[in-house]
């Protein structure tokens, strides 16, 4: 699994002009499911962005983590995070999980960060998203499960 993770004071994804989900301060978590992924990262995924201190404390350091400030999570499924380009100009994206396989991973995902107490909102699996956010500091993170 790919995360890559922004830093926000406020993000939200809309479908058909309709806003689907929206967080206040927290992260907005692009996640990508790629073929071989399975339950067994999603705890060690979910755990690393948790507990991850990439917010200020008093003194102006990153030290505080999203339990820290109850920040809020808003997950937009992400199969692009395995795009392959080593080859010509279009993107393959044979890495890839099929729908079948990376939705119910995206759901269990969110469940599990959910479990931890906190807000977790999302897009629609499949849809096509526009997604807004403010980024803060700007600060962005990409995270792949097989590194972590």
């Amino acid at each position: 699994m790919r995360a890559l993770l922004q830093r926000v004071s406020q993000a939200s994804v809309t479908v058909d002009e309709q806003i689907i989900g929206q967080i206040g301060r927290g992260l907005l978590v692009l996640l990508g499911v790629g073929q071989g992924d399975s339950e067994v990262q999603i705890k060690t995924l979910a755990d690393k962005i948790v507990y991850l201190r990439i917010f200020e404390d008093d003194a102006g350091k990153m030290n505080r983590s999203l339990l820290d400030i109850s920040g809020e999570v808003l997950v937009v499924s992400q199969f692009t995070l395995y795009a392959d380009m080593r080859r010509g100009r279009r993107p393959s994206f044979t890495d890839a999980a099929p729908p079948t396989t990376a939705e119910p991973l995206v759901e269990q995902f969110k469940n599990a960060l959910a479990s931890y107490g906190l807000t977790v909102a999302s897009g629609i699996f499949g849809a096509s998203m526009s997604v807004d956010l403010r980024n803060e500091g700007p600060v962005t993170i990409m995270l792949d499960s097989k590194e972590l």
